[in-house]
């Protein structure tokens, strides 16, 4: 390993170590390390020397870029990639081991709008009814009933969700404390399904080990990972609705786009959500009006050819 490789490896391997101190999600873990672990390979060739850090200014990043179209990537995990790269900048810059941040001057590809898939809120209860009918001899039903009252009823991130613990509730109130992203806290409501299924779930719950005041345990007694969340949902859906496309966020969108089409304020949206901006919650509205165009094309005689 050259020393200038080394240099962009130690860089990186401090910035994961950072996030993971900041308690980031495994998931984001993940797709830092892959990504950046690409990138970094990308400039060691093996049969030329190793980029030094400071050697790679825009040019190269743009190239960098050209040949991540030339792998035919989309343009969100394109978009991914460049800022797990800008953050990795961002570090070496503040740390002095680059003098200028080049990555800050690369243009972001622009991502397709997408209207995200949301299941029908007659879906989705099924789904959640057959759930707590408990009819597919599953080890924990009471602790997969709750998984799904929580995500539908609450909106949670699956990595919200896993990490909750049993003093975030307010069980006389119906208030939830959930650490979203950038370690930023809100108080969330929950209703009276997800209330009977918390209480049907806490009665049965397994003691965990001592140290750990997780909500959501696995079989071991400790810690329920989003992974280990995601499988069970999944499996549900498959079983249940035969689709194995829905996934946790599937959840988390029908809870937003329900609650816009009930009346809902998008801002308070916004705020249950825990989302920075009020565009990204604007996405839901496309959702609704997409469905209005469906019933007007299905009910209105204008609309009929």
């Amino acid at each position: 390993m050259s020393e200038s490789r080394s240099q962009l490896r130690v860089a990186a391997e401090r910035f994961l170590g950072g996030l993971a101190r900041e308690n980031a999600s495994p998931h984001t873990l993940r797709n830092y390390s892959s990504d950046l672990d690409q990138f970094i390979d990308y400039f060691s060739p093996p049969d030329a020397a190793s980029a030094a850090p400071g050697e790679i200014g825009v040019l190269q990043l743009r190239e960098w870029l050209g040949a991540l179209f030339d792998q035919r990537l989309s343009a969100v995990t394109i978009r991914r990639k460049l800022a797990a790269v800008r953050s990795l900048f961002k570090f070496m810059l503040r740390g002095g081991t680059i003098t200028a941040n080049p990555a800050r001057l690369v243009r972001t590809p622009k991502a397709p709008k997408r209207v995200p898939a949301v299941p029908s809120a007659e879906q989705t209860n099924t789904l959640v009814d057959a759930v707590g009918a408990d009819t597919l001899d599953r080890p924990h039903p009471a602790r997969d009933l709750l998984i799904f009252e929580l995500l539908y009823g609450c909106g949670l991130r699956i990595s919200e969700l896993a990490g909750l613990n049993l003093e975030d509730f307010d069980r006389s109130e119906r208030w939830i404390r959930v650490r979203g992203k950038g370690r930023k806290e809100r108080q969330v409501p929950y209703g009276s399904k997800a209330a009977g299924a918390l209480e049907k779930y806490l009665a049965l719950r397994a003691p965990a080990e001592l140290s750990d005041r997780a909500l959501l345990i696995n079989h071991h007694g400790r810690r329920l990972s989003d992974r280990g969340a995601r499988g069970i949902v999944k499996f549900y859906a498959r079983m249940i609705s035969g689709d194995a496309s829905l996934h946790p966020h599937s959840l988390r969108h029908a809870y937003a786009t329900h609650l816009l089409s009930d009346g809902a304020d998008l801002r308070a949206i916004q705020e249950l959500l825990g989302h920075a901006r009020l565009s990204t919650t604007q996405k839901y509205t496309q959702v609704s009006l997409t469905d209005l165009m469906a019933v007007y094309d299905r009910a209105h005689p204008k609309a009929r050819k």
